[in-house]
């Protein structure tokens, strides 16, 4: 199979990021990524590649460059930049990619998933809220914290898993210093709370950001782990 894979821009695509799909024409199963604080880096292109070798259309949007922020990766300037923008603000920017995805990628838009990490995987519970359509999610350490709504995140992610549809896959961690155990009980809880399919994997030992080398968090096994549980879980709902 040949994969046609390259770096998006604002300026020529309308979109900055990155995208990966087999060659020729589809429609095909579709998977938008939501990347981390530090936004595409080098894992998001290999994991996209990963997926389109499986059949998948594959779009990991740059959420900050579709912001206005310049850069193919913005490592440490996460936190402001989420200080600086909305949780709508960047829920739209996510829409806009998901329609680039069904109608620029030519992806199916009843067979369509996402992935998110870290502020990615908050970010996509309100976003799979909004889009009931989505089949699946799959987070990786969401980034979500016991903190009162407010007007910049208006909405929390405890009030809104309990209302997804979608087959949710989750990995979350004992070590993590940001959505720590204390904070994965309830939103386990959020979860299960409708009856929709979740597989929920606790690792006692596992770090924020273990997915991630551009991460202190990393931690390749870990990584290399729950690979295939993501593979299987986008084969058989997506």
């Amino acid at each position: 199979m040949t994969i046609v894979a390259r770096m998006l821009t604002q300026e020529h695509d309308g979109i900055g990021g990155y995208m990966a799909h087999p060659d020729g024409a589809g429609p095909r199963p579709g998977v938008l990524m939501a990347h981390h604080a530090h936004g595409v880096t080098a894992d998001y292109k290999i994991d996209a590649y990963r997926l389109a070798a499986l059949g998948f259309n594959v779009l990991a949007p740059s959420l900050f460059n579709m912001l206005g922020v310049p850069g193919t990766h913005h490592i440490g300037a996460g936190a402001e930049l989420q200080a600086k923008h909305s949780d709508g603000e960047f829920l739209d920017k996510m829409g806009e990619a998901r329609r680039y995805l069904v109608e620029r990628m030519h992806s199916d838009p009843a067979r369509t998933a996402a992935i998110g990490h870290c502020m990615g995987g908050r970010l996509l519970i309100p976003f799979a809220a909004d889009h009931p359509k989505l089949r699946a999610i799959v987070l990786y350490y969401p980034s979500v914290r016991d903190e009162p709504e407010t007007s910049h995140r208006p909405r929390h992610a405890f009030k809104l898993a309990k209302t997804l549809t979608c087959a949710s896959l989750v990995f979350c961690g004992g070590q993590d210093y940001i959505a720590t155990p204390a904070i994965q009980g309830p939103l386990w809880q959020s979860f299960i709370a409708n009856g929709q399919p979740v597989e929920w994997h606790f690792f006692s030992d596992a770090n924020h950001g273990f997915r991630h080398p551009d991460n202190d968090g990393f931690q390749p096994h870990y990584a290399d782990l729950v690979w295939p549980l993501v593979t299987d879980f986008l084969q058989r709902r997506v």
